[in-house]
């Protein structure tokens, strides 16, 4: 008869969670654990390659207990007769010791090989001209109020008090059209997002355009991001200084970014950049939103395409607009992933991060899996939501046998 150790091995041989093992297989997880340092010296009931789809797991049936959730995986395994009762469901603290374990960083060098643009030619949304549009994203989540946590991640606090919560703020870098986050970073929330989106410098590319709102944007941050090659549209606020050096055809003007205690020339009536090379060129971009009724406000823009001819004003403003008015990935997360409360499960600091980390690897598989089956689909199927994703690839948790993308398609309609 097969000792508990070795009916532990089999079953975590046999876990595949459906699709996700898809975009996480066994042989890259077991490749990530060991460069990691996680590898067990012996067999455990909670291997590491079980412990990293289980930790998952957690973020895709957040409502669920520890103990419900390894259930769920061992209900679906028994559809392909590997669970037939000798295993049997860990404990609530051996569960805990096991993610323990296994730490922050496999996940995180998970989601680091894993990630990267979806998007393929065609793909609608993701592209706009030659650039792959790509945005800058951040989220503040809540975890548990542990004395752990505190001390990590630190509670906001403004005149009436400090907050119930530790905070950790989370940056991403998300493809547009595919909503995939292809790069992220996490910090306490005093961390801002500025410094965080300098964190993944590393997976941006030339032939993309990032789209930012107001929180990004500083001369620094706007330094950095176009040495990498990449072109910019961020939002600005009015008090941002940016006189007009040049006016164009299309209604943009051409102005100039200027390093922190210099003085527009133009508003001192002259006509030249600062002597030092730090002015950067950029075009401003201004139109006219309406919002809760008839209250009218105007969205500024800056962007490095300075030359109009090979981006107009018009495509500009839409190309924003569009993305302002359309669900960021974060918000998929907070909405369709995370519990009512919005409020993470771990304890302690370490766990947090994993948490977060895994939380965007189900995330991306998700989109992954969306991405591939609007590909698949004839143009009269309608494209699946996030949330109808969700529902499938929870379904698919309790059926192993499911692994196809196409059970993310809606039917055609009559």
């Amino acid at each position: 008869m097969a000792s508990s150790a070795e009916r532990s091995g089999h079953f975590a041989d046999a876990i595949s969670m459906g699709l996700l093992t898809r975009v996480c297989p066994r042989e890259l997880v077991d490749e990530v654990v060991a460069r990691t340092g996680r590898k067990e010296r012996r067999v455990r009931l909670l291997p590491a390659r079980l412990t990293v789809y289980y930790v998952l797991a957690l973020t895709l049936f957040f409502e669920d207990a520890y103990r419900e959730v390894m259930r769920r995986l061992g209900n679906g395994l028994r559809a392909l007769d590997v669970w037939r009762g000798e295993w049997k469901v860990p404990t609530t603290a051996a569960l805990s010791q096991a993610r323990k374990r296994l730490g922050e960083q496999p996940l995180r060098l998970l989601f680091h090989d894993i990630a990267r643009p979806l998007a393929v030619p065609g793909t609608p949304g993701a592209w706009f001209r030659r650039w792959r549009v790509m945005a800058l994203d951040s989220a503040v989540l809540d975890a548990p109020d542990t004395p752990p946590n505190t001390a990590e991640f630190g509670k906001p606090g403004n005149a009436d008090g400090i907050g119930a919560y530790p905070q950790v703020r989370v940056v991403g870098l998300e493809e547009c059209g595919t909503g995939a986050v292809v790069a992220a970073a996490m910090d306490s929330h005093a961390v801002g997002e500025r410094e965080l989106s300098a964190r993944f410098l590393h997976a941006v590319e030339p032939d993309m355009l990032i789209l930012a709102d107001r929180g990004f944007h500083s001369y620094r941050t706007w330094s950095r991001l176009r040495a990498t090659g990449a072109d910019l549209l961020w939002r600005v606020d009015d008090e941002v200084e940016l006189p007009a050096t040049e006016w164009l055809p299309d209604g943009s003007y051409r102005a100039e970014l200027l390093l922190g205690g210099h003085r527009h020339p133009v508003e001192e009536g002259g006509n030249s950049s600062p002597s030092d090379g730090t002015a950067i060129p950029v075009r401003v971009v201004e139109y006219a939103v309406t919002d809760r009724g008839d209250v009218t406000g105007t969205i500024r823009l800056i962007t490095s395409i300075v030359d109009h001819d090979r981006a107009r004003a018009g495509e500009l403003a839409e190309l924003y607009h569009r993305r302002r008015g359309s669900e960021s990935a974060f918000d998929e997360i907070r909405t369709h992933q995370m519990p009512a409360g919005g409020l993470l499960r771990s304890r302690l600091p370490d766990l947090v991060r994993q948490e977060i980390w895994a939380m965007l690897l189900t995330h991306y598989a998700i989109r992954h899996f969306m991405t591939e089956a609007a590909g698949d689909s004839d143009e009269d199927v309608e494209r699946p939501s996030f949330a109808h994703a969700v529902r499938v690839i929870r379904r698919q948790v309790h059926d192993q046998r499911f692994s196809r993308a196409d059970h993310l398609r809606r039917p055609r309609h009559p």
